[in-house]
């Protein structure tokens, strides 16, 4: 936990994590402000409901007798995270929102908006830790590995970590749950949001057509085979099983198909049989420009780990530096279902480097020009 400055917003979302944050550091002796953050204009059919997170977040900050102010971000949100978003799926990428999210709202116009109200920091229930190693602050991975979330931390700066706490970061999830229930909070036994707040528990195709209206296409096999068809490419992500509607093939086995390549100009979806199929796998990434925790690389070529999704094991990798900014990675062992549009996200033990938006991989495509059409 930093040192610096005894006024403290605590980014309240009326979830138990934000409520031990806000608990800890008021019993640390800091002088604690909630601040609930409207990001979404909720229209109450998901189960992201504002209404009842905000209903939380005032009951908790009454219980832990501290201020409770309120923001709306929705613009905000729209303007620099929906916007991308969209943007992304209808270029065939799977983008993830989250990261773009802590860097452009949370640890941008609510650090904004805590200075406005005369705080020295603010802190979130993010599982992560900061640490300062003499000449810069790092970011690290949380203790309670299951939950570390620095891999949708790694945009933040210098000047973020030097202002932030992570209360939560030397705590597992259990020992949360019992801070909160052993001090009366409502929200001890309230369910973790899941997924992304806007969609919910809202179907994410329906919610996704109501912007990038459904356009069919064929669906096929690597080597052209026609199997049957889908209802747009941009709403499937490479790896994916569910939603695909495959029923028996004649002359292929019973076996789960999943998605291992998207033609966005032909509007092509491919898939295989089997979870790690040839067609899914990565040697090889390239990115666009990173963005570094330091200020800079530890090298212009290095060896590291990184992670290409969330919640995924470590996986060994030399990085190499391009002179345009942007990362040539190559992996020890071969990756399943490496994603244009997510992050690749570099580490040295615990400490998290930095990372950037993946561009383009070394897995094999499909032969485009094949017309085969074998009926389904």
């Amino acid at each position: 936990m930093n040192d610096g400055g005894r006024r403290i917003v605590v980014g309240i979302s009326g979830g138990v994590d934000s409520s031990v944050a806000a608990l800890l550091l008021r019993d640390a002796g800091y002088e604690v402000t909630g601040l609930f953050m409207q990001n979404w204009a909720d229209d109450g059919s998901g189960g992201c409901r504002a209404e009842d997170d905000r209903r939380d977040a005032v009951a908790v900050c009454g219980a832990l007798g501290i201020p409770i102010r309120f923001r709306d971000f929705s613009k905000e949100y729209w303007d620099g995270v929906f916007r991308h978003f969209l943007d992304e799926y209808a270029a065939g990428r799977t983008p993830n929102p989250d990261v773009l999210c802590n860097r452009e709202i949370k640890f941008k116009h609510f650090l904004d908006a805590a200075r406005e109200l005369g705080a020295d920091a603010i802190a979130t229930g993010h599982y992560a830790r900061v640490d300062h190693d003499g000449h810069s602050f790092r970011l690290l991975r949380a203790v309670d590995r299951s939950k570390d979330q620095s891999y949708f931390l790694h945009q933040l700066g210098q000047a973020q970590l030097a202002a932030t706490h992570f209360p939560l970061g030397g705590l597992h999830k259990s020992e949360i749950r019992r801070i909160a229930a052993e001090h009366g909070l409502r929200t001890a036994g309230k369910k973790d949001s899941t997924g992304i707040c806007f969609i919910g528990e809202r179907d994410f195709r329906s919610f996704l057509a109501q912007y990038l209206p459904a356009r069919e296409g064929e669906m096929r096999t690597p080597d052209g085979s026609r199997i049957g068809s889908h209802p747009g490419v941009f709403y499937f992500t490479l790896g994916q099983r569910e939603g695909l509607h495959i029923g028996g093939v004649r002359g292929r086995p019973q076996a789960p198909w999943f998605v291992v390549a998207k033609d966005v100009e032909r509007n092509i979806l491919y898939v295989d049989q089997g979870h790690d199929s040839p067609w899914l796998q990565s040697h090889a990434l390239r990115s666009e420009t990173a963005h570094w925790i330091a200020g800079s690389p530890p090298a212009a070529r290095f060896a590291c780990t990184a992670q290409t999704r969330y919640r995924q094991p470590d996986e060994a990798c030399e990085v190499e530096v391009l002179d345009d900014g942007t990362l040539a990675v190559r992996f020890d062992r071969p990756q399943r279902a490496v994603t244009p549009g997510q992050s690749v996200v570099l580490y040295d033990g615990d400490h998290c480097l930095g990372g950037a938006v993946i561009a383009a991989t070394d897995a094999p495509f499909p032969d485009t020009d094949s017309s085969e059409t074998t009926p389904a």
